[in-house]
């Protein structure tokens, strides 16, 4: 078996090539910039913390202590992508809608902040089940 940590960063890539696919099937638009985007449908960050999770769970058991640091830290980073970084992105919205109007009355040259930064919880949900078909499909073919 490979190293979890290496399973997990391929979970996690592939789960932001899914957001290109995902944004062409339902919104009909050809955006390959957003394998580079934090935010978005699914969870990338979840779909790695998830294979990562249950591989080390797997290799060393669920009693041991690295899996326990690495539950940990699959929580903190689900509730950091949801909760922290969602919030930042409600606030860019907020700001880039007020600068649009200072903008448009007194033309001033202005750069959008990212409003995609953080996860609902669907898409959190939706890249937990990525994690999880990602790594039954390792487990299977490895």
């Amino acid at each position: 078996m490979l190293n979890p940590g290496l399973v997990a960063v391929a979970s996690g890539l592939a789960a932001q090539a899914a957001k290109v696919v995902v944004e062409l099937f339902v919104r009909r638009r050809w955006r390959p910039a957003l394998f580079f985007s934090s935010g978005g449908m699914p969870s990338s960050h979840t779909a790695t913390v998830t294979t990562l999770s249950w591989l080390v769970a797997r290799q060393e058991g669920v009693d041991s202590s690295v899996f326990s640091l690495v539950l940990i830290f699959s929580i903190y980073v689900v509730f950091e992508a949801t909760g922290l970084r969602q919030e930042v992105g409600k606030q860019a919205e907020l700001l880039n809608d007020l600068m649009d109007r200072v903008i448009a009355t007194h033309h001033l040259d202005h750069h959008r902040l990212r409003e995609l930064v953080g996860h609902t919880w669907l898409e959190v949900v939706v890249g937990f089940l990525f994690g999880l078909v990602f790594t039954a499909l390792y487990l299977r073919l490895g």
